[in-house]
């Protein structure tokens, strides 16, 4: 299993809830919509930075689908102009 985590900072101007229930709202279904994507929540974060992904992948390769993947893609384009900058790491379990 993979574990997959982001931290984001949005845009200034940007309503920070609203943005983060949007986005929430488009991910968090993708959850038995794409092979090998187990669990993902999405939660608004503090100190520094605005919300957190957390996610769960069966491989390394089932992350790497999901990147690519068309649902990923199209619910992206709902908050890609959102965001600011990020910070991610996955790991191993």
């Amino acid at each position: 299993m993979v574990k997959h985590i982001v931290l984001y900072t949005l845009k200034e101007g940007v309503d920070k809830d609203q943005a983060v229930a949007i986005i929430k709202e488009q991910l968090e279904p993708l959850v038995g919509k794409i092979p090998g994507l187990i669990h993902m929540e999405i939660r608004r974060a503090y100190n520094g930075m605005d919300y957190a992904l957390y996610s769960e992948f069966e491989s390394k390769q089932a992350l790497t689908d999901y990147a690519g993947h068309p649902l990923h893609l199209a619910a992206k384009e709902h908050f890609w102009h959102f965001l600011d900058s990020r910070v991610a790491a996955d790991y191993e379990m």
